[in-house]
């Protein structure tokens, strides 16, 4: 037997979702189910597991259990970047490793973006949830300028488009006097990740069934069966997909494997468009990384600033309101220092997401336990690697032969981490230095 140690607890609530309609949920489970395949997590990896699910097999009973509310935990916290190209936040350069690897990424990336279009496209989203609009990334000096020249070295070997941009070309598009180079890559797609995984989880259809408010508390091995408990209910599957991330590690699996991270973000009040110059939707990573992330959102009538910055390293998977303070206290600088004419603009909400890294940033992802198949260990980026994941995940749940399975199979497994107290010590210092090196990037 699997017990979960601990459940999935979120502090506050993400601007994502406030901006967003109170949600009516999705019934939780109150009942004995069977079910072909259980899906744990109802996130990027988790729904995506669902939808490829039933896509190779419309028959297949799957059943989606969501602790929390449909897009209240990881997936609705993030910035909204679905990424297509090598972009690996806590490496030393963007690129991430070599040439093979980094096609074997980009190849994760587009079948993920190439999901979420589908999904576009057949139930009519509009821009305001999936816009297929690129990214920006942004300098504020010549360290910031050399990488972005260095990083499009890198899409050159790969043949990918880019174009960069000057000084003053870049503040066309942000308004921002801040910024002194930039570029910009035209795959990237930009989501309202609450919306985006809400519209996805409802338009998910019979026989695939999610269940909202429904942790599941612990699974056994029963008759070739995994018996599935819950707090109301009992789901009795042939197969089971862990789309958790790092509460993979709540069941007992990765033991020491998994370093859970948490990143912070602050989405600012509404402001009347003409105080800002520039384009009213973008959004720019930074040339440095482990740097600041900044997007302006289109909201209605007005537009509001996201700023992203900070890491802390969070082993018990839960944070408190002092670090979200601590990290909006640096959000509200940095803004500053960005828009000077948005001068007085106050932040109106401030939170922190999780994500799962492993020691050398490969996923963990494959079979764990017999017919138990994980679909976690983002290491950043969870949007593109996540979805990846839960496609492939579902193909191996078939015995489906993959070009997405057999890149997630061919990395290495997960390595184990430093014992404790030279992991923390380690995981905080490792990320104290990547930060001072990013500068006021």
């Amino acid at each position: 037997m699997y017990t979960a140690s601990k459940l999935p607890k979120n502090y506050g609530s993400s601007g994502w979702v406030e901006m967003l309609p109170r949600r009516k949920p999705k019934p939780s489970l109150e009942s004995t189910i069977t079910a072909d395949v259980a899906v744990i997590g109802a996130g990027f990896a988790g729904l995506s597991a669902a939808r490829q699910l039933s896509l190779l097999d419309p028959a297949l009973r799957v059943v989606v259990l969501e602790a929390a509310l449909v897009g209240d935990g990881a997936s609705g916290r993030n910035s909204g970047f679905i990424i297509d190209l090598p972009h690996e936040v806590n490496a030393d350069d963007l690129g991430g490793g070599s040439l093979d690897r980094s096609r074997r990424d980009i190849k994760l990336y587009r079948t993920a973006i190439g999901l979420g279009a589908a999904m576009a496209e057949e139930h009519g989203w509009g821009k305001d949830v999936f816009d297929p609009c690129g990214r920006f990334s942004v300098a504020r000096g010549t360290q910031g300028d050399d990488h972005i020249l260095s990083y499009a070295k890198q899409l050159d070997g790969l043949g990918e488009k880019y174009r960069l941009l000057n000084t003053q070309e870049i503040r066309e598009v942000t308004g921002s006097p801040a910024y002194t180079s930039g570029m910009h890559m035209p795959g990237t797609v930009m989501i309202q990740p609450a919306d985006y995984i809400r519209r996805f989880a409802d338009a998910l259809h019979d026989p695939v069934q999610v269940f909202e408010q429904t942790p599941a508390l612990s699974f056994e091995r029963k008759d070739n069966a995994w018996v599935i408990k819950t707090p109301k209910g009992v789901v009795t599957a042939r197969k089971i997909i862990l789309a958790n991330n790092g509460h993979a590690q709540s069941f007992g699996f990765f033991k020491s494997k998994l370093l859970h991270v948490f990143t912070y973000a602050s989405l600012s009040e509404r402001f009347d468009p003409p105080r800002l110059p520039g384009q009213r939707t973008w959004a720019a990573t930074p040339a440095l990384p482990m740097g600041t992330t900044i997007r302006r959102i289109s909201d209605g009538d007005g537009d509001r600033i996201l700023v992203r910055w900070r890491y802390s390293y969070n082993p018990t998977l839960t944070i408190g309101e002092s670090q979200v303070s601590s990290a909006g206290r640096v959000h509200d600088s940095k803004f500053e220092t960005r828009f000077p004419t948005l001068k007085g603009l106050r932040m109106e909400h401030r939170w922190g997401g999780p994500m799962a890294l492993t020691w050398n940033g490969v996923p963990a992802f494959g079979e764990i336990e017999t017919d138990v198949i994980s679909a976690c260990g983002c290491n950043g980026l969870g949007a593109s690697k996540s979805t990846a994941a839960g496609i492939a995940a579902a193909d191996m749940v078939l015995g489906v032969k993959s070009e997405m399975v057999d890149i997630l199979s061919g990395y290495d497994k997960p390595k184990q981490l430093p014992p404790q107290p030279f992991l923390t010590i380690g995981a905080k210092t490792n990320m104290k230095i990547k930060e001072w090196r990013s500068g006021d990037e």
